[in-house]
């Protein structure tokens, strides 16, 4: 396939940032391009209380296409005060906000202290489980401690997806022992650090991988020609499907399909 082919079947991008500001000036048009690339769905992804408050907002505003999330990245933790909880909660009572998130740890950076991240962490994944949604998870060099605290509250959680999964085949392994989802992205096309994916990735079971853009971040480095701009978009989702079935040695129509009924069903789309 090559970079600007269509999708064989209909695609959900389950992490879109599209309510960045880099997509100010051309909204309309990613999001036509996005539909021509076959991808006609997307979660948009909260990351923020104003990131949250914008993806509804597009949702709301593009009802056919897109839900959004409602969450507190650990970059952001540090901002997490009492009065999140309720203001996230307003925004999970719209029927266009279909999961809590983007939430976990993330000591890579540690925008906030770990001990912030690990309070905002806890709050969300109780809203979580009182309200009954499915959960959009972060976790980066923090594996142990992501572990820990999500498995006091798996029990009581309705499903859960680790976005953007780029760890060890162990941390796969653990994953896949909680029956978590694994969300892929365009890591799995860097020759630099997303190799090792191309060799564990066939382990995702049918029924548990999703697919990602993570928009505007991580362009697929194996795009060609390559783009003039370090932006990534929604259209080259039907590339990282291309890649993931290469790895899974399926077709790519098998896992379009594959990959949209799961994220139907995580997001209770159907």
């Amino acid at each position: 396939m090559t970079a600007l082919e269509k999708s064989p079947a209909p695609l959900i991008d389950i992490g879109a940032n599209l309510s960045h500001d880099s997509f100010d000036h051309d909204r309309d048009a990613v999001i036509q391009a996005a539909d021509e690339a076959g991808v006609s769905r997307m979660i948009l992804t909260g990351a923020s209380v104003k990131g949250s408050r914008q993806a509804l907002a597009l949702a709301e505003q593009w009802p056919d296409r897109f839900w959004s999330t409602a969450g507190v990245h650990p970059h952001m933790a540090k901002h997490y005060v009492d009065e999140t909880n309720g203001i996230l909660r307003g925004f999970l009572a719209s029927e266009k906000c279909v999961a809590v998130g983007e939430c976990g740890l993330d000591y890579f950076r540690n925008f906030s202290e770990p001990a912030d991240q690990q309070q905002a962490f806890r709050a969300q994944l109780e809203i979580a489980c009182e309200i009954g949604y499915p959960v959009f998870l972060h976790q980066r060099d923090a594996h142990e401690d992501f572990l820990a605290i999500l498995d006091e509250y798996l029990p009581r959680l309705s499903s859960a997806v680790v976005h953007c999964f780029t760890g060890s085949g162990e941390e796969l392994a653990h994953y896949l022992e909680r029956d978590l989802y694994v969300g892929i992205t365009g890591w799995i096309c860097d020759e630099r650090r997303g190799t090792h994916l191309r060799d564990i990735v066939h382990q995702i079971p049918d029924d548990r991988i999703m697919i990602e853009t993570d928009a505007p971040y991580l362009l697929p480095r194996d795009l060609k020609p390559k783009p003039s701009t370090r932006r990534n978009e929604p259209k080259w989702l039907p590339h990282v499907l291309a890649r993931v079935a290469e790895c899974r040695n399926v077709d790519p129509e098998t896992l379009a399909r594959q990959t949209t009924a799961n994220a139907e069903r995580f997001f209770r789309l159907a």
